[in-house]
C-alpha cells in the first residue's frame, strides 16, 4: 500500500526547489494547475449557456417567433432555439444538474482510496466528461439529459482527486499547503474567467452563433486538460497510485476485476442518471437518502479514531452546514441571476450590449485578482498571529454573500422606486449593482472555498482523505438542491404573464429573504467561531 493511501501517512520527501527554499512549490501542482484549469473551462463554459440554451424557445414554433421578434424591438439580438423549457423548468433541471455533479464525487473519493488512486481516478473522470460534452452538441433531447448524466458522472471521479492530490504534493505540517491550494484554487478560476467569454461568444447570439459550438468547444478544454495531467503524471512523484495495483486487476467476480467492474457500474448510472435529470423531482429523494449514508459513515470513521482526528472531523462535518448555505445562496448565478440579468440589466457599454453569459466571467475575474491579495494577507496576519480561524473564515464568507444580495435587492428598489404602479415598461437596473454584487460573493468565497479545501486535507484522517472530499462536495450538491428552491421561488408558476414591475418585486422579495437568513447564518458561526476552533487541536 502506497504511503500516502496508508493509516498513517508518511511525509513526502520534498522536492529539490522545495528544499532550496520555502518560496517554491512542488512542481507536480503545476501540472494539477493546468489540468484543472482546463476541466473548469469546460465545466463553465457548458453552464454559461446552459440555463440560457434550455429557455430559449424550440425552432419553427410561434413561441419562436414572438421570442425573435420581442428581442429585436427591444434593441436586444435574439438566441438561436433551444429546448423550449420554461425559466422555471430550466433552473429545476440546471440545479439538478448541479446536485449530481457534486454528489457523485462522494463514490469517487471512496473509490479512489480503497482501489484506483488519485491518477487512475482523474483520468477516468476527464474522459468521461469530454465524450459528455461532446454529445452536446448532438441537438436531441435525449442526447442532451444523457450528456449531463456523463457529465456528472466523470466529475464525480475527477474533481474530489485531483484536489486531494493537491494536498499529497505537501509534507505534513508545510506552511505552503495554504498558498499551495490558492494557487490552485486561481487555476479553477482562470478557467473559468476564459470559458464563459469564449464559449459564450460562440454560443450564444444570432447570425453564426449556435450553442452547440459552444458546448464543443468545452469538450475541446477538457480533452487538453486531460492530456496535459498525463503527459505530466511524472512529475507527481509517485502519488496518487492505486494502494494495490495486483488487487486492481486481481479478477473476483466472473473474471472480472475490479476495475472492469468500477467502469461497467458508471456505465450502468448513466441512464439512472439522465432519468433522474429528466424527472428531477426525485432527485432531491435520492439526495437526502445519500447525506442520510454518508453523515452515517463519517460518525463511524470518527468513532474509529483517536481523540484529536476525531474532533478534527466533528469540526468538518459542522463546517459542511455553513459551506452548504454559502453555495445555496451563491449559485443563484447560475440560474436567477442569469435570467435577471438577461430581462432587468443594463447591459450596454459604450452602446454595446454585453451578451448575458459574460457576466458568468465577473466572478472569476475577480477571484483572479483578489485571490493573491488574500493570500498575501492570511500570510500576514498568520505573522502576527492575528490570522482568522477556520470557523471564523467560513463566518465571513456568509456574510459576504449576504452584502451581496442587500446590493442587488439595492439595484432592484432603485428601479422600482422611479415607475408608477401598474407600469408595464421598467428602465433597466445600472450594472454597477450587479457588479457590486458578483464583488461581495467573491470576498465572501475567498473567505470560505480555498479555506474549506485546504482544511479538508488537514483535519481529515489520512486513510479517508478521498473520502471526506469526496463528502465536501457533497455539500455543494446539497446547495444546488436548495439553490433550486430559492430560484424556483424567483419565477414562480405562470411567471411569464407577470407585469416587469411585478416580476422584479418578486426577485426583490426573494432575494431580501434569502440575504437574512444567509446573514443569520454567518453571524450564528461567528458566534460559535471561539468554540469551535478548539476541535481543530492547532490546525489552522
Amino acid at each position: 500500500m502506497s504511503s500516502e493511501q496508508s493509516g498513517k501517512r508518511k511525509p513526502a520527501a520534498p522536492t529539490g526547489e522545495a528544499q532550496k527554499t520555502k518560496v517554491h512549490h512542488p512542481p507536480g501542482l503545476w501540472i494539477l494547475f493546468f489540468a484543472e484549469m482546463w476541466e473548469r473551462f469546460s465545466f463553465y463554459g457548458m453552464r454559461a449557456l446552459l440555463t440560457l440554451y434550455m429557455a430559449s424557445p424550440r425552432r419553427d414554433t410561434p413561441a419562436y417567433a414572438d421570442y425573435v421578434r420581442t428581442r429585436l424591438r427591444n434593441n436586444q439580438t435574439p438566441n438561436k432555439p433551444g429546448l423550449g423549457y420554461s425559466k422555471e423548468h430550466a433552473q429545476h433541471i440546471y440545479h439538478a444538474y448541479g446536485a449530481l455533479v457534486y454528489a457523485f464525487p462522494v463514490i469517487g473519493g471512496k473509490l479512489a482510496d480503497s482501489l484506483l488512486g488519485y491518477r487512475l481516478a482523474i483520468i477516468i473522470g476527464g474522459v468521461t466528461m469530454a465524450l459528455g460534452h461532446f454529445i452536446m452538441t448532438i441537438e436531441n433531447t435525449t442526447f442532451f439529459f444523457g450528456a449531463l448524466a456523463l457529465i456528472s458522472i466523470g466529475n464525480g471521479f475527477f474533481k474530489p482527486n485531483i484536489s486531494s492530490l493537491v494536498g499529497k504534493l505537501y509534507n505534513e505540517g508545510d506552511s505552503r499547503r495554504d498558498a499551495g491550494f490558492t494557487i490552485f484554487y486561481m487555476g479553477i478560476n482562470l478557467g473559468a474567467l476564459l470559458a464563459p467569454a469564449i464559449c459564450g461568444y460562440l454560443g450564444e447570439g444570432g447570425d453564426w452563433h449556435n450553442w452547440h459550438y459552444g458546448f464543443g468547444l468545452a469538450g475541446v478544454g477538457m480533452c487538453i486538460g486531460l492530456a496535459w495531467f498525463i503527459k505530466g503524471r511524472a512529475r507527481l512523484e509517485g502519488h496518487g497510485e492505486p494502494p494495490s495495483a495486483e488487487r486492481l486487476v486481481k479478477p473476483i467476480v466472473a473474471g472480472l476485476n475490479p476495475l472492469i467492474l468500477i467502469l461497467v457500474g458508471a456505465i450502468a448510472m448513466i441512464p439512472l442518471a439522465a432519468l433522474g435529470l429528466w424527472k428531477n423531482e426525485y432527485i432531491g429523494y435520492a439526495l437526502y437518502t445519500v447525506a442520510i449514508i454518508v453523515l452515517g459513515y463519517l460518525l463511524y470513521v470518527a468513532f474509529t479514531e483517536e481523540r484529536t482526528a476525531r474532533h478534527r472531523l466533528f469540526l468538518v462535518m459542522v463546517l459542511m452546514v455553513f459551506h452548504t448555505s454559502f453555495w445555496a445562496v451563491f449559485e443563484q448565478a447560475g440560474s436567477s441571476f442569469t435570467f435577471l440579468t438577461d430581462t432587468f440589466l443594463d447591459r450596454k457599454v459604450f452602446g454595446y450590449e454585453l451578451k448575458t453569459s459574460w457576466f458568468q466571467v465577473v466572478n472569476p475575474s475577480m477571484i483572479v485578482m483578489l485571490a493573491p491579495l488574500f493570500a498575501r494577507t492570511w500570510n500576514f496576519l498568520t505573522r502576527v498571529d492575528k490570522n482568522p480561524s477556520i470557523p471564523t473564515k467560513f463566518a465571513l464568507g456568509n456574510l459576504g454573500a449576504a452584502l451581496g444580495f442587500g446590493v442587488i435587492v439595492l439595484g432592484a428598489h432603485s428601479v422600482l422606486g422611479n415607475v408608477q404602479e401598474g407600469a408595464t415598461v421598467l428602465p433597466k437596473m445600472p450594472l454597477l449593482y450587479m457588479i457590486l454584487t458578483y464583488l461581495m460573493h467573491t470576498t465572501g468565497e475567498l473567505c470560505l472555498s480555498p479555506v474549506g479545501l485546504s482544511a479538508i486535507t488537514k483535519l481529515s484522517p489520512p486513510r479517508a482523505v478521498g473520502t471526506v472530499m469526496g463528502s465536501w462536495f457533497l455539500t455543494i450538491s446539497m446547495a444546488h438542491k436548495a439553490a433550486g428552491f430559492i430560484a424556483g421561488l424567483t419565477t414562480p408558476h405562470g411567471f411569464n404573464k407577470w407585469t416587469p414591475v411585478a416580476k422584479l418585486s418578486r426577485y426583490s422579495a426573494v432575494y431580501k429573504v434569502v440575504g437574512f437568513v444567509v446573514g443569520g447564518m454567518g453571524l450564528l458561526l461567528g458566534v460559535l467561531s471561539g468554540l469551535l476552533k478548539k476541535l481543530a487541536h492547532g490546525v489552522e
